[in-house]
């Protein structure tokens, strides 16, 4: 997995082509509410410009399918990243074209041209040639490091690095370095927790973990699919009921492997899934009628030793329904076991989408090894999968 990152090779002076991750959240107004994946970039940018580099970014916002929504164009982006650099953006038309070559190709060294959203083309998530093409005529380097778009093989991602020497930037290199280390040579007791609402969703990082892991630990609301599996009565909670036999045959596979496979023992059950629901804490059994919505405490103390005794953890999903405060007790006593776990010395790994919200949430987010910024293609690199985004990158 070791690529060649932007450390490795002389850039001063080069045009670069930087595919970014801008894919931000904006208000009603086009303000950015949360501008952490603008941020996780400017280390690989400022190293650029330090090296007396020209910046062509490009990006993609939201999902146009295809052609201009002026809701999603990067022009935001452009104004928050000029006020975070103190350089001045430039702001393409489009990301293609006769007038954006041209911008490009009057950029000086230590200047800034943003592409307009690649999205509003087609041709991106095709992996078109000639788009490829014509995006990398504007440069003579190709810079990934938007890890949220590498398990895509699109043109901005794939296509260019037919056309460009493509190398890694720091975030990518980070990810890489991490996710790398945890699926291949993790160090031991290696503990990974599951949560989130459908088995069928991580059926496959559960199939690759089950190689790796000394410990698996499932919660949220996958738990009872595997808790039905085993003949327990679950109430109303939400399960797959066309997964019953997927969950027994990893329950086997488990024990085969003398895997130590946890599955919650206490539960948080309420009569509807809604801020001031009647809730209570049962053993095993949930009795009909009521929602399992968290883990309970017996559970959180069972997980919690697991975590304290692992030099390498890698979590994935919340325990409940967490975004309801009276439902979030579980999820946010797991971020606090982690971010413990991190201070003597575990590294600990947060896999993308509502882990990273939880982790927040519980205000431990600086206190965890390694945040990843890419949901899906976190999921995808715990699988095992090959990530065309990243394969396509030169290797060391």
């Amino acid at each position: 997995m070791a690529k060649l990152n932007i450390t490795d090779v002389e850039l001063s002076n080069k045009k670069v082509l930087m595919r970014v991750d801008f894919n931000v959240p904006l208000d009603k107004q086009q303000n950015i509410t949360d501008d952490t994946r603008i941020k996780e970039t400017l280390s690989s940018i400022k190293y650029l410009l330090d090296k007396k580099c020209s910046l062509v970014l490009c990006a993609h916002l939201g999902r146009p399918k295809g052609k201009p929504v002026p809701e999603m164009s990067l022009k935001p982006c452009a104004a928050h990243l000029a006020k975070l650099t103190g350089v001045k953006v430039q702001m393409a038309p489009d990301c293609i074209g006769a007038e954006t070559k041209k911008m490009a190709d009057a950029l000086n060294p230590g200047e800034i041209l943003l592409l307009e959203n690649l999205r509003f083309h087609p041709e991106e998530e095709k992996n078109d040639p000639n788009f490829a093409k014509e995006l990398s005529s504007m440069a003579e380097v190709f810079v990934q490091d938007a890890f949220g778009t590498v398990h895509r093989a699109h043109a901005s991602t794939e296509g260019v690095t037919k056309y460009l020497p493509a190398y890694a930037g720091f975030l990518l290199k980070k990810e890489i370095d991490y996710l790398g280390k945890a699926v291949e040579n993790p160090d031991k007791p290696f503990v990974a927790i599951l949560g989130g609402a459908k088995i069928s969703g991580k059926i496959d990082v559960i199939s690759n973990l089950l190689n790796k892991v000394d410990t698996l630990i499932v919660g949220g609301a996958m738990t009872y699919t595997f808790l039905k599996a085993q003949g327990l009565s679950i109430g109303n909670s939400l399960v797959e009921d066309d997964r019953l036999d997927m969950a027994k045959e990893v329950l086997a596979k488990a024990k085969e492997k003398k895997i130590t496979f946890l599955l919650p023992i206490d539960h948080l059950i309420a009569d509807k899934v809604e801020a001031g629901a009647k809730s209570e804490i049962v053993m095993e059994n949930i009795p009909a009628g009521m929602i399992g919505v968290d883990i309970g405490p017996k559970t959180i103390a069972l997980f919690t030793e697991a975590i304290k005794r692992a030099k390498t953890i890698v979590w994935n999903g919340p325990m409940g329904v967490f975004e309801i405060n009276d439902f979030a007790k579980g999820t946010i006593a797991i971020a606090n076991a982690l971010a413990e776990a991190t201070a003597t010395g575990a590294t600990t790994i947060i896999g993308g989408g509502d882990s990273v919200a939880a982790v927040a949430k519980a205000g431990v987010t600086s206190k965890i090894s390694h945040i990843s910024t890419g949901g899906g293609a976190s999921l995808e690199f715990l699988e095992g999968k090959v990530l065309p985004g990243i394969a396509a990158l030169k290797d060391k």
